[in-house]
Protein backbone atom coordinates (compact mmCIF):
# COMPACT_ATOMS: atom_id res chain seq x y z
CA UNK A 1 0.00 0.00 0.00
CA UNK A 2 1.47 3.62 -1.05
CA UNK A 3 1.98 6.58 1.58
CA UNK A 4 -1.12 8.41 -0.79
CA UNK A 5 -3.55 5.73 0.16
CA UNK A 6 -1.91 5.06 3.59
CA UNK A 7 -2.97 8.24 5.50
CA UNK A 8 -1.56 8.62 8.97
CA UNK A 9 -3.40 8.16 11.20
CA UNK A 10 -1.05 9.67 14.46
CA UNK A 11 2.21 10.80 15.38
CA UNK A 12 3.42 10.81 19.16
CA UNK A 13 6.68 11.75 20.06
CA UNK A 14 8.72 9.04 17.95
CA UNK A 15 6.19 6.69 16.52
CA UNK A 16 4.17 7.36 13.41
CA UNK A 17 1.22 5.42 13.15
CA UNK A 18 -0.71 4.75 9.96
CA UNK A 19 -3.93 3.43 8.77
CA UNK A 20 -2.75 -0.34 8.10
CA UNK A 21 -0.99 -0.37 11.20
CA UNK A 22 -3.94 0.53 12.98
CA UNK A 23 -5.94 -1.89 11.23
CA UNK A 24 -3.90 -4.61 12.42
CA UNK A 25 -5.59 -4.00 15.85
CA UNK A 26 -9.13 -5.17 14.75
CA UNK A 27 -7.68 -8.74 14.42
CA UNK A 28 -7.23 -11.37 14.01
CA UNK A 29 -3.59 -10.29 12.95
CA UNK A 30 -0.30 -10.19 14.17
CA UNK A 31 0.92 -7.02 15.76
CA UNK A 32 4.03 -4.99 13.53
CA UNK A 33 6.56 -2.87 15.40
CA UNK A 34 5.21 0.13 14.62
CA UNK A 35 1.89 -0.68 17.28
CA UNK A 36 4.57 -1.99 19.66
CA UNK A 37 6.71 0.90 19.11
CA UNK A 38 3.52 3.07 19.88
CA UNK A 39 2.33 1.34 23.00
CA UNK A 40 6.13 0.64 24.53
CA UNK A 41 6.25 4.52 23.95
CA UNK A 42 2.93 5.32 25.50
CA UNK A 43 4.06 3.77 28.35
CA UNK A 44 7.17 5.27 28.59
CA UNK A 45 5.79 8.70 27.92
CA UNK A 46 2.48 8.44 29.68
CA UNK A 47 1.84 5.97 31.90
CA UNK A 48 5.18 5.74 33.69
CA UNK A 49 6.81 8.84 31.87
CA UNK A 50 8.11 10.40 36.36
CA UNK A 51 9.89 6.79 36.30
CA UNK A 52 13.71 6.99 35.13
CA UNK A 53 13.93 3.60 36.42
CA UNK A 54 12.52 2.05 33.37
CA UNK A 55 13.44 1.86 29.98
CA UNK A 56 11.52 0.31 27.14
CA UNK A 57 14.01 -0.65 24.10
CA UNK A 58 11.60 -0.18 20.54
CA UNK A 59 11.50 -3.84 18.15
CA UNK A 60 13.64 -1.39 15.54
CA UNK A 61 16.47 -0.79 18.32
CA UNK A 62 15.93 -4.24 19.34
CA UNK A 63 16.42 -5.84 15.85
CA UNK A 64 19.44 -3.50 15.04
CA UNK A 65 20.76 -4.75 18.12
CA UNK A 66 20.17 -8.41 16.89
CA UNK A 67 22.35 -8.00 13.78
CA UNK A 68 25.20 -5.15 14.45
CA UNK A 69 28.39 -5.96 16.07
CA UNK A 70 29.19 -6.04 19.69
CA UNK A 71 31.31 -3.28 19.24
CA UNK A 72 28.44 -1.36 17.77
CA UNK A 73 25.70 -1.73 20.08
CA UNK A 74 26.93 1.85 22.08
CA UNK A 75 25.65 3.12 19.36
CA UNK A 76 22.00 2.37 19.97
CA UNK A 77 22.27 2.02 23.71
CA UNK A 78 24.40 4.42 25.14
CA UNK A 79 21.96 7.97 23.91
CA UNK A 80 19.04 5.72 25.84
CA UNK A 81 21.40 5.83 29.25
CA UNK A 82 20.75 2.19 29.50
CA UNK A 83 23.70 1.43 31.65
CA UNK A 84 21.99 3.01 34.45
CA UNK A 85 18.53 1.74 33.79
CA UNK A 86 17.32 -0.65 36.46
CA UNK A 87 14.68 -2.50 34.23
CA UNK A 88 15.09 -2.80 30.58
CA UNK A 89 12.26 -4.16 27.93
CA UNK A 90 12.94 -5.51 25.07
CA UNK A 91 10.69 -6.76 22.58
CA UNK A 92 12.33 -10.13 20.36
CA UNK A 93 10.99 -11.42 17.68
CA UNK A 94 12.61 -14.86 15.57
CA UNK A 95 14.02 -13.14 12.40
CA UNK A 96 17.37 -12.76 12.51
CA UNK A 97 17.99 -11.22 9.01
CA UNK A 98 18.27 -7.07 8.59
CA UNK A 99 15.00 -6.84 6.99
CA UNK A 100 11.51 -7.10 7.63
CA UNK A 101 10.33 -10.64 9.06
CA UNK A 102 9.70 -12.64 12.03
CA UNK A 103 6.57 -14.89 12.93
CA UNK A 104 6.74 -14.60 16.57
CA UNK A 105 7.20 -11.70 19.69
CA UNK A 106 8.24 -12.27 23.16
CA UNK A 107 9.39 -10.50 25.74
CA UNK A 108 13.22 -9.92 27.37
CA UNK A 109 13.53 -7.70 30.66
CA UNK A 110 16.79 -7.38 32.47
CA UNK A 111 16.55 -6.46 36.10
CA UNK A 112 19.68 -4.82 37.35
CA UNK A 113 18.84 -5.15 41.31
CA UNK A 114 18.43 -8.99 40.76
CA UNK A 115 21.11 -8.94 38.17
CA UNK A 116 18.81 -11.42 36.32
CA UNK A 117 17.17 -11.59 32.65
CA UNK A 118 13.15 -12.82 32.34
CA UNK A 119 12.11 -14.11 29.29
CA UNK A 120 8.46 -14.04 28.89
CA UNK A 121 7.39 -15.78 25.85
CA UNK A 122 3.39 -16.99 25.46
CA UNK A 123 4.39 -19.51 23.51
CA UNK A 124 7.47 -21.12 24.99
CA UNK A 125 10.09 -22.17 24.18
CA UNK A 126 9.58 -20.64 20.69
CA UNK A 127 12.08 -18.01 20.94
CA UNK A 128 14.60 -19.22 23.35
CA UNK A 129 17.33 -19.62 21.22
CA UNK A 130 16.69 -16.21 19.64
CA UNK A 131 16.66 -15.11 23.36
CA UNK A 132 19.91 -16.57 24.23
CA UNK A 133 21.93 -15.16 21.73
CA UNK A 134 20.50 -12.05 22.05
CA UNK A 135 21.55 -11.88 25.89
CA UNK A 136 25.07 -13.33 24.62
CA UNK A 137 25.40 -10.20 22.61
CA UNK A 138 24.39 -7.17 25.10
CA UNK A 139 25.22 -8.84 28.70
CA UNK A 140 29.46 -7.38 28.33
CA UNK A 141 27.75 -3.47 27.59
CA UNK A 142 25.42 -3.82 30.44
CA UNK A 143 27.98 -5.22 32.58
CA UNK A 144 26.55 -8.28 33.69
CA UNK A 145 29.51 -10.96 34.56
CA UNK A 146 27.48 -14.01 35.04
CA UNK A 147 23.98 -14.73 33.51
CA UNK A 148 21.25 -15.53 35.27
CA UNK A 149 18.08 -16.44 32.21
CA UNK A 150 15.07 -17.40 34.32
CA UNK A 151 12.28 -18.35 32.07
CA UNK A 152 9.05 -16.70 33.20
CA UNK A 153 5.64 -18.40 33.56
CA UNK A 154 3.38 -16.63 31.98
CA UNK A 155 -0.08 -16.66 30.61
CA UNK A 156 0.16 -18.99 27.07
CA UNK A 157 -1.62 -17.69 24.10
CA UNK A 158 -4.29 -19.35 22.27
CA UNK A 159 -4.37 -18.99 19.05
CA UNK A 160 -1.42 -17.82 16.69
CA UNK A 161 -1.46 -13.99 16.27
CA UNK A 162 -1.23 -12.76 20.03
CA UNK A 163 1.81 -12.86 20.35
CA UNK A 164 2.65 -9.23 19.85
CA UNK A 165 -0.95 -8.95 22.71
CA UNK A 166 0.69 -10.67 25.24
CA UNK A 167 4.17 -8.74 25.10
CA UNK A 168 2.57 -5.27 25.31
CA UNK A 169 0.23 -6.84 28.73
CA UNK A 170 3.30 -8.44 29.97
CA UNK A 171 5.59 -5.37 29.97
CA UNK A 172 3.08 -3.01 31.58
CA UNK A 173 2.27 -5.62 34.24
CA UNK A 174 5.44 -6.19 34.79
CA UNK A 175 6.37 -2.56 34.71
CA UNK A 176 3.91 -1.74 37.22
CA UNK A 177 5.06 -4.82 39.65
CA UNK A 178 8.52 -3.26 39.29
CA UNK A 179 7.81 -0.11 40.62
CA UNK A 180 5.65 -1.42 43.54
CA UNK A 181 8.48 -4.03 44.44
CA UNK A 182 11.68 -3.31 42.67
CA UNK A 183 12.23 -6.79 41.40
CA UNK A 184 10.58 -8.63 38.15
CA UNK A 185 10.55 -11.85 40.85
CA UNK A 186 6.98 -12.53 42.22
CA UNK A 187 4.95 -10.54 39.17
CA UNK A 188 1.86 -12.18 38.50
CA UNK A 189 0.47 -13.92 35.02
CA UNK A 190 -1.44 -11.54 33.19
CA UNK A 191 -4.82 -12.70 32.42
CA UNK A 192 -7.09 -13.92 29.47
CA UNK A 193 -9.51 -10.93 30.41
CA UNK A 194 -6.44 -8.25 29.71
CA UNK A 195 -4.94 -10.01 26.11
CA UNK A 196 -8.93 -9.83 25.16
CA UNK A 197 -8.77 -6.35 25.74
CA UNK A 198 -5.92 -4.62 24.73
CA UNK A 199 -6.45 -4.56 21.20
CA UNK A 200 -10.03 -1.93 21.58
CA UNK A 201 -7.64 -0.03 24.89
CA UNK A 202 -4.83 0.56 22.47
CA UNK A 203 -7.66 2.00 19.63
CA UNK A 204 -9.12 4.15 22.53
CA UNK A 205 -5.56 5.20 23.66
CA UNK A 206 -5.18 6.10 19.99
CA UNK A 207 -8.39 7.80 19.50
CA UNK A 208 -8.02 10.29 22.62
CA UNK A 209 -4.59 11.14 21.47
CA UNK A 210 -5.86 11.99 18.31
CA UNK A 211 -8.12 14.30 20.04
CA UNK A 212 -5.62 16.38 21.78
CA UNK A 213 -3.73 17.19 18.65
Amino acid sequence: MSRHNDPTVLSFHESLLRQSDVALLQGPFWLNDHIISFYLEYLDMVVFEDNTDLLFISPEVTQCLKIVSENEITVFLEPLDAVNKSFIFFPLNDNDQDKVGGSHWSLLVYSKPEQAFYHFDSMSPSNEVHCEKFIRKIKNYLNVDAVVLRAAHCLAQTNGYDCGVHVLCNAENIAHHVVSKGSVDGVSKVTNDSVKRMRADIIDIINKLQTEK
